[in-house]
C-alpha cells in the first residue's frame, strides 16, 4: 500500500508519516496541491491520500475536483484532513468528492479507520 500525504506545514505531515511507516506503508510526501498532482502523474500506484483541505494556491478540494474530472485518478481514496469542523464547511468538503474527513489533530485509530484498516 501506498498513501500520499499532503501538507503544506512539514509538521502535519510528520505523525502520519510515522503511523504509517511503523506499520510498513510507503508514505510519499507533497507540499502542496500542484505538487501532489505531480507526484501522481509520476506515482499512479498510490492507493491512498491524505489531503490537507487549507493550502495557499491550490487547495485539496481544488486538487480532490481535479482528480474525480481524470479517468485515471477518478477511483482514488481521498481522505480530507483539516482543522475546520463546523458542519457546514464538513458537507461542502465532502460534496468535494473526498471519501472521508479527519479533524487535526489527526489519530492513530482515525488514521486506521479512515484508511479501512481498522483494527
Amino acid at each position: 500500500m501506498k498513501v500520499l500525504v499532503v501538507d503544506d506545514h512539514k509538521v502535519n505531515r510528520m505523525l502520519p508519516r510515522a503511523i504509517l511507516s511503523k506499520l510498513g506503508i510507503e508514505v510519499l510526501e507533497a507540499d502542496s496541491g500542484e505538487a501532489a498532482l505531480e507526484c501522481l502523474a509520476r506515482t499512479p500506484e498510490v492507493d491512498h491520500v491524505l489531503l490537507d483541505v487549507s493550502m495557499p494556491g491550490m487547495t485539496g478540494i481544488e486538487v480532490c475536483q481535479r482528480l474525480r474530472e481524470e479517468e485515471r485518478t477518478r477511483g482514488l481514496h481521498i481522505i480530507a484532513y483539516t482543522a475546520h469542523a463546523f458542519a457546514s464547511e464538513k458537507n461542502q468538503i465532502m460534496e468535494a468528492g473526498f471519501d472521508d474527513l479527519l479533524i487535526k489533530p489527526i489519530n492513530r485509530e482515525g488514521l486506521l479507520q479512515a484508511l479501512g484498516m481498522a483494527q
